[in-house]
């Protein structure tokens, strides 16, 4: 018989999404460690409880910067791995796209890392390029400029390049060379080129459009040789580095990437040929994240490993190289997902259950209720294994006739109440059937997802997992604690905002995808916490301010030794005071208009003025409140 804990594993698919990281410990709570393999692990309850005690309020975000360092070791581990292998003679440099993870903290954590193999930063706007010219970067590495380019955004690329950054201006139009030439000429600063190439291959998955003929950035052929010339007229092709392609985020098919990378490959040999000295192959980004753990081309996985990734990308370059007889060049890649969504997780605990219906405790009959009612309750009381599916057909043709009979006012609101408890009640116990006697049924699936629970959740889905409301993007979830328990109920997720949409309602699930989650009952007096997993890509930046919900309380975690960890910093979130100013709510418009309401009510002797310093001091003390409900980890 396996044990409660191997089935959990299972249930929640641990070992096929959680890339060696995460595991279950004696105790049933979630464990995590710093790197795939380490002896060194940190138990997630006895952080919440930590964290929940030093009066930090959920919903909180825990990162585990040492896992994001572990995916960058990976990264360059891979392709020197692969480069070494297919004896490959140029160099790998990859580049983090800030617009994966814009935050300080992040883009720090990534740069400790990051410095010791010569990995850089990408921008693809001026605010981001802003930020990167001023963080820290190794000598060697690069800094590369994407994204449509007006003055503004090329002069800053300038300034990048005169304090000692290797800034590669990638050219997405061919109104923004003439610009470029005209700065080198005035000034003499002499940053590196890049050119996108617009390529036939698009990706795969859902963020294939963003490739191929119809993608809106990149030159086409025409214009990459017009583009040349122009940098040949001005004596300037030596700038020219840099040749940049992408197809596409999360590609779910490896056979799209070694597409694209040939033919890349290709362009970058033939302008070798032409005598331009070009010494580097920007492959983009696309290495994709196995959120479902399912390893196959589904929207939410890939089929492919980072080391697979590496070794395909390092052999169609190399043999394309090889047939057109140029140098093999040093490789750029912009893959930020997977460096940065394992690192991070949303813990939340739940608030309560939504009831759809009380249960049949509190059903008395008194034998005057309408027939369709005494019906359904001996269809409740006399169903057994062999007669449940039948009584199920019966009660949903009650369940019609019920509300047909209200709308004509021949019930009264009190046996509707009891009806709609009869039904449901019938539906729990066909289910139970059903499981016993494994019948597998299109209509049971739906029934089971019906009579699922529905658990009130302490975050908003808009602002801290907005991919799974906008495009059914699929995120790990699971209990941190009572995993050497087995679940006995199934659950959607509801969280807080006032929005229907605000629901979680599709699961990771190794061969599909699952309309419930296997949950505990709630104990009354105990906490039940549920950890959103690899939310550290995309979602933090793409998150909005539904109902001004702001930014999550933030820790900052360090594994250590022994199931030791430190703390190394908490960041608070979002306060009423912040999210009603974002609005443009100032906060000495919004005293103000107050103050002037309570002179209002003072005027009409409504309120003493004892009574309205009093409100003052109340509303004034919101400003610094968080956004969340304050319910410190308590159901």
């Amino acid at each position: 018989m396996k044990s409660a804990i191997v089935e959990a594993a299972q249930t929640y698919g641990i070992e096929n999404w959680g890339a060696g990281y995460f595991d279950i410990n004696t105790r049933g709570n979630l464990i995590v460690r710093p790197a795939e393999g380490d002896p060194r692990h940190a138990d997630i309850k006895r952080i919440v409880d930590d964290l929940v005690a030093r009066r930090v309020k959920l919903p909180f975000l825990i990162r585990f910067p040492q896992i994001f360092a572990a995916q960058v070791r990976k990264m360059n581990q891979s392709f020197r791995a692969a480069m070494k292998e297919f004896d490959y003679k140029g160099e790998h440099r990859a580049v983090f796209p800030l617009k994966v993870n814009q935050r300080r903290q992040v883009i720090e954590a990534y740069l400790e890392e990051a410095s010791k193999h010569n990995y850089g930063l990408e921008a693809g706007s001026k605010p981001e390029l802003y930020a990167a010219i001023a963080m820290e970067q190794a000598p060697d590495s690069l800094l590369v400029c994407n994204g449509f380019k007006d003055d503004g955004f090329i002069d800053l690329a300038f300034v990048g390049t005169q304090v000692g950054k290797n800034v590669v201006i990638v050219i997405e139009k061919l109104n923004e060379l003439p610009k470029v030439i005209e700065r080198v000429k005035a000034t003499g600063v002499r940053p590196m080129v890049g050119m996108r190439v617009r390529l036939y291959t698009r990706g795969s998955g859902r963020w294939e459009k963003s490739g191929g003929e119809q993608s809106k950035f990149g030159l086409t052929t025409t214009e990459l040789l017009q583009a040349i010339k122009m940098l040949s007229e001005a004596g300037l092709t030596d700038l020219l580095r840099v040749l940049h392609f992408h197809i596409g985020s999360q590609i779910t098919q490896i056979k799209r990437v070694k597409a694209g990378v040939k033919e890349a490959a290709r362009v970058y040999a033939k302008i070798r040929k032409m005598g331009i000295d070009v010494d580097h192959l920007n492959v983009g980004g696309g290495a994709g994240v196995d959120y479902d753990g399912s390893k196959t081309s589904f929207e939410s996985s890939v089929n492919y490993t980072l080391q697979e990734f590496a070794n395909d990308v390092i052999y169609m370059i190399k043999s394309v190289c090889q047939e057109e007889n140029v140098p093999e060049p040093n490789v750029i890649t912009e893959s930020g997902r997977v460096l940065v969504a394992y690192h991070a997780m949303l813990v939340t605990n739940i608030v309560d259950e939504i009831e759809t219906v009380q249960g049949i405790r509190n059903i008395s009959m008194t034998g005057n209720e309408a027939q369709v009612i005494k019906e359904l309750y001996d269809l409740y009381s006399t169903m057994t294994a062999k007669n449940f599916l039948e009584y199920y057909h019966d009660a949903l043709e009650h369940k019609e006739e019920l509300f047909t009979l209200f709308d004509l006012g021949f019930i009264s609101l009190e046996d509707r109440a009891k009806g709609e408890v009869l039904f449901w009640e019938v539906c729990d116990r066909a289910n139970t059937f059903a499981k016993l006697t494994q019948v597998k049924s299109e209509e049971f699936d739906d029934l089971r997802k019906l009579l699922s629970a529905k658990y009130l959740c302490n975050f908003s889905v808009f602002r801290s997992v907005p991919d799974h409301w906008a495009i059914d993007q699929l995120f790990p979830i699971i209990p941190i604690h009572r995993l050497n328990e087995t679940p006995t109920d199934t659950a959607t997720l509801c969280d807080i905002t006032c929005d229907s949409d605000g629901v979680v309602d599709k699961f990771v699930d190794l061969h599909d995808v699952k309309e419930v989650l296997e949950v505990h009952d709630l104990n009354n007096n105990e906490p039940y916490y549920l950890a959103m997993m690899l939310i550290g890509a995309y979602q933090e930046v793409m998150g909005n301010f539904h109902n001004l919900f702001g930014t999550t309380n933030e820790a900052h975690v360090i594994i250590a030794e022994n199931g030791e960890y430190h703390i190394s910093r908490v960041i608070p979130g979002s306060n009423v005071g912040e999210m009603t100013a974002f609005a443009r709510y100032e906060k000495e418009f919004l005293q103000e208009n107050f103050r002037t309401l309570l002179h209002r009510q003072m005027k009409k002797g409504k309120l003493s003025e004892e009574q309205a310093t009093r409100l003052t001091d109340e509303y004034d003390a919101h400003l610094n409140g968080y956004t969340y409900l304050d319910t410190n980890g308590h159901k």
